[in-house]
């Protein structure tokens, strides 16, 4: 590592207005970035790491915060002292910032190479020849195949991987001092997560530019860092080594960030969160091999609550008007069996078909071919008059619980509508009653009865979503990447509420995920699907232990395990 400092943040204290009095939202944090060096920067959200990235850019929204105290220096230069010209030269040529959602960064109505090319011609002086020569170079250092053809492409034709990596080249295109990488594989599947953090270190060991990785999940931060810096309600907790910070912490919030991420040794009956780590009532309670297999014997007693057998379904497509119709087979003959109080995982990359499956399984999109039986009957031959019966006892919590929200409605009125429509208890009184009952039960409180879902936080409006999902009192619930969006403490929380809820009122989950970690958690069966098939189905410690085919180890290695 090179002794040169690049970037120096002294006593940085950023302040943002609310009601008329600016509030501090970071305080007096300091920290040194040397040349040629991987910092990363891991905190939940709302910790400042991202407000704190922004000022070193300059893109701090004025009018409604300021550097209330101290300095961001780059190179020698105070940031806040460059006026709106040196900042546009700083910005894409010494500093450079990949975000972290990839298809709001990038103009949908612009072609991939276009966007690319416009950061060449806005800082060098190359002609557009060599620009657009330049780009397909760039695609071709981060690894997009064909090039040329994502050249031609617009965002919405690719992948969210190969969007990832449209933008790293957008980054790089001016070989800049300082990349900073804001949350960029959070998104995506493991196996791509690890493709992408790959990619970084290759880039930086070839340039030598230094990088500031920003995460919530510490052991993904561990395996490409050199340092690291723990941020806590806008404060620096704990900083030091990437082997250091991770396997020797001193804060309890870094201790709880480790450890609320479901392990792939050991199995607790409940995760621990911030609170019980700040608390220190952290409850180490392990769930024994033999506890599971008396768990299971019981369970597989009974006839299967859900069977899946030969499920197709296949969607067409045309080219131009007269063009000929193609098929493609989204889900491909798939069968498997499904107990009552059962959970079983459904892992696999996007577009292997799992949504489409869950999907076909609560009949929201039909399958065209196989059988559904639930309860001994097969409900793709229902009539849809009984269709609306089915709903009530087949559930889903959806992966963004804001989009599946009224913003209109407060979120008593949500919990109480799906019990209206079932025809459930006979008065509003008694609706009511029992929402006020249902939010005690998922963690939040009668005094949330009358808010709209924009006053809630990220994993809050999670648990509206399952409060929602449980007043109907389903028999099955498919959860699809319901914890994926959430930070890794949060996710505690709700993996430990779903597991609560199974307990007492029966449930049986799907739990659809790309997070293999999670998921071997959570399930007592998993299934792990690849291009529309079943490409192995075993006991989740099992399938762990001893996977069977190069796909699954493959999903398996890519699981961020840290230093």
């Amino acid at each position: 590592m090179s002794p040169n400092p690049l970037l120096k943040i002294s006593d940085l204290e950023i302040s943002f207005r609310k009601d008329g009095i600016m509030v501090p939202v970071i305080r007096k944090i300091s920290y040194t970035l040397f040349q040629d060096e991987i910092l990363g920067i891991v905190g939940e959200s709302g910790s400042g790491k991202s407000v704190s990235s922004l000022a070193i850019m300059g893109l701090l929204p004025r009018n409604i915060s300021q550097i209330t105290n101290g300095s961001v220096e780059f190179a020698g230069k105070n940031v806040a002292n460059l006026n709106n010209k040196e900042l546009q030269n700083l910005r894409g040529k010494e500093v450079s910032m990949i975000f972290q959602e990839p298809m709001s960064s990038l103009n949908p109505s612009l072609k991939c190479g276009f966007q690319v090319q416009e950061i060449l011609h806005r800082h060098t002086a190359l002609p557009k020849q060599a620009a657009r020569a330049e780009t397909i170079s760039l695609f071709e250092r981060v690894k997009l195949q064909d090039p040329e053809s994502v050249y031609n492409k617009y965002p919405h034709q690719i992948s969210g991987g190969q969007k990832q990596r449209v933008m790293i080249a957008m980054a790089i295109a001016c070989k800049p001092k300082l990349l900073i990488a804001d949350e960029p594989t959070t998104a995506l599947d493991v196996t791509v997560q690890k493709e992408i953090i790959l990619l970084l270190k290759e880039l930086q060991q070839q340039t030598g530019m230094s990088i500031i990785f920003i995460s919530h999940d510490l052991s993904l931060v561990s395996e490409i860092a050199d340092r690291v810096l723990v941020m806590y309600k806008g404060e620096i907790v704990e900083q030091g080594t990437s082997i250091d910070v991770f396997h020797n912490p001193t804060h309890m919030y870094t201790k709880a960030l480790i450890s609320s991420r479901p392990s792939l040794d050991v199995r607790l009956r409940r995760l621990p969160t911030i609170k019980d780590y700040l608390e220190q009532t952290v409850n180490n309670d392990v769930v024994t091999n033999e506890m599971r297999a008396s768990n299971h014997a019981e369970l597989y007693k009974a006839p299967p609550l859900l069977e899946v057998r030969n499920v197709e379904k296949e969607y067409f497509s045309s080219a131009g008007l007269f063009g000929k119709k193609t098929g493609f087979k989204a889900v491909n003959d798939v069968s498997f069996k499904l107990y009552e109080g059962e959970t079983l995982g459904l892992v696999g990359e996007s577009g292997c078909g799992k949504s489409t499956l869950g999907n076909a399984i609560l009949l929201l999109d039909k399958p065209t071919a196989g059988q559904i039986f639930y309860r001994g009957k097969d409900i793709t031959e229902l009539p849809s008059s009984d269709v609306k019966n089915l709903r009530r006892e087949i559930q889903i919590i959806f992966q963004d619980p804001y989009s599946s929200l009224n913003p209109r409605i407060p979120v008593g009125k949500a919990i109480m509508e799906p019990m209206q429509v079932h025809n459930l208890y006979k008065t509003e009184k008694e609706r009511k009653a029992k929402t006020l009952e249902i939010l005690e039960r998922v963690g939040l409180g009668a005094e949330f009865f009358n808010r709209y879902p924009h006053e809630f936080s990220g994993g809050q409006r999670q648990r509206i979503g399952i409060a929602r999902t449980i007043a109907l009192q389903p028999k099955l619930i498919v959860c699809d990447e319901s914890v994926s969006a959430l930070d890794i403490s949060v996710q505690a929380q709700v993996l430990n509420l779903l597991n609560e809820l199974k307990e007492n009122f029966g449930f049986t989950y799907i739990f659809i995920s790309h997070d293999l970690a999670v998921v071997k958690y959570m399930s007592d069966q998993i299934v792990v699907m690849n291009k529309g098939k079943i490409e192995e189905m075993a006991d989740a410690d099992v399938l762990y232990a001893n996977p069977q085919s190069d796909y699954t180890r493959r999903l398996i290695d890519a699981i961020p395990k840290g230093k």
